[in-house]
């Protein structure tokens, strides 16, 4: 009997290589999208070209009411749900002391919020079924944080605690929960990024080259095909952590920036394309927060 997964955000990217690997591996998929009309009906040409049939279906997963909507056409039309992945999520980079109410509400409702309201909607039918996989896209900056994207990694670490806590209570119930941490991956936001920034990005990771989501496809296909793993947060990332863990003091970095910028040289001296905006927020806020101590 086939299974029956719902990727949400797989009109592009990360949730769109996933759909066509498990469609690929004989899954029958229910594609979600929400403003991507255009991508998802292009999915969906793609893999009938491979005589590879999957449903699209349009719905806001920081809706409850469109959640719902959604769940319930594959329960009618395919009776059963197996597989969840929660991918759909978006990113913002900001000073910490910039974030504003809104931006933190729409940040935790729709990367953290949206896995709780997909996953309390399958549930039932999974644990009636005695059977079940949930994966959930997080990001290695839910493991480590990323300076000037607290919002942002908050909401990942939510992800990885909730993973852990639920693998717990539904195991018993032969459901399986567990999360996948992507590095740096090759997709949509990094398209305006020339050869030479990318080989700047390349080189903060120790294998020197950026991940594909094909790769995060991969492994999903792997944890749904597995059934034995379960509360696990899985990184594909190039062991990019372990370099950012171990980088060198940067507060002389911090202060040759300022200079620099004062120049009006930042982006011929130390900032460097793709991290230019990330590194100037993070040498800026260093730079704050040491005055407003010495201040105090």
């Amino acid at each position: 009997m086939r299974k029956i997964a719902i990727v949400t955000g797989a009109s592009r990217g990360i949730g769109r290589e996933c759909a066509k690997a498990l469609a690929k591996s004989g899954v029958t998929v229910i594609a979600n999208y929400n403003k991507s009309e255009k991508q998802a009906k292009s999915l969906k040409e793609e893999l009938e070209k491979e005589n590879i049939q999957i449903d699209i279906f349009k719905a806001d997963v920081t809706n409850k009411e469109e959640i719902k909507q959604m769940v319930e056409y594959t329960l009618n039309k395919y009776g059963k749900i197996d597989i969840l992945v929660n991918n759909a999520g978006i990113s913002q980079i900001k000073l910490f002391t910039d974030i504003t109410d809104e931006d933190w509400e729409t940040m935790i409702k729709t990367n953290l919020s949206s896995v709780f309201y997909m996953t309390r909607e399958v549930l039932p039918n999974m644990i009636h079924n005695k059977n079940g996989c949930i994966i959930n896209i997080s990001s290695v900056w839910g493991i480590i944080g990323a300076s000037c994207e607290v919002h942002y990694s908050s909401a990942k670490a939510g992800i990885i605690g909730m993973t852990k806590a639920l693998a717990k209570e539904v195991g018993p119930s032969n459901i399986r929960v567990n999360a996948i941490a992507p590095g740096i991956i090759e997709t949509d936001m990094n398209n305006e990024l020339t050869k030479e920034e990318l080989k700047e990005l390349e080189m903060e990771i120790p294998l020197k080259k950026i991940g594909k989501p094909e790769q995060i496809a991969n492994c999903v296909k792997w944890l749904v095909n597995d059934n034995y793993i379960t509360g696990q947060t899985i990184k594909i990332d190039g062991r990019m952590d372990n370099r950012i863990k171990n980088k060198a003091n940067q507060s002389t970095l911090f202060l040759q920036i300022l200079v620099c910028e004062c120049k009006e040289q930042i982006s011929k001296t130390i900032i460097k394309p793709p991290y230019c905006k990330r590194r100037l927020y993070l040498y800026i806020s260093c730079v704050y927060w040491s005055l407003l101590t010495f201040l105090l």
